[in-house]
């Protein structure tokens, strides 16, 4: 496999397909769109050839979505070209999302009234989730999709948008 710096093995435009949601609460929207831009930016995606039956050249629009328990990476070039589809069960990330929502309820109760001492403290054992749940994404896509690890953390936001509900 090529290099992960390679710019033909890179995210051009990321969705979330979310049919629940209408529209995310401030706070999720804000998260969501600087993970959005940050990918964008920055990123590194490399579909394995081995995998995908040949060596799928980018740069990629992915497409994020549960299907019944499955997540799904979508991926087409950004020609329209559709490359292929990456699912594994969402059970291997359940737990860590779960944990993540309920420490991010914490961190923003906290930023209205805690000391920053508190907040702060908050704010480690989210980013410790977030970091947990980043490297099973990373371990879930080897084999198919090689991504860095900041890939995974912006990847890992927005699997975790997919599962609010309205």
């Amino acid at each position: 496999m090529k290099p992960l710096s390679d710019n033909n093995h890179r995210i051009v435009h990321v969705a979330i397909d979310n049919p629940s949601i209408i529209r995310y609460q401030p706070d999720v929207e804000r998260e969501i769109d600087v993970a959005v831009y940050d990918l964008v930016e920055t990123n590194s995606f490399q579909p394995d050839p081995a995998f995908f039956g040949g060596a799928p050249h980018g740069p990629y629009d992915v497409t994020l979505r549960i299907q019944e328990s499955r997540l799904v990476f979508d991926i087409d070039r950004q020609d329209g070209v559709k490359v292929g589809a990456v699912m594994f069960s969402v059970q291997s990330l359940r737990r860590t999302i779960r944990d993540y929502f309920t420490v991010c309820e914490s961190y923003y109760e906290a930023i209205r009234s805690a000391s920053p001492a508190q907040i702060e403290a908050i704010d480690v054992g989210r980013r410790a989730l977030h970091n947990e749940g980043s490297e099973r994404l990373q371990s879930q896509l080897a084999g198919k999709v090689d991504v860095d690890f900041d890939t995974a953390r912006r990847l890992f936001t927005l699997i975790c948008a997919l599962h609010i509900r309205a």
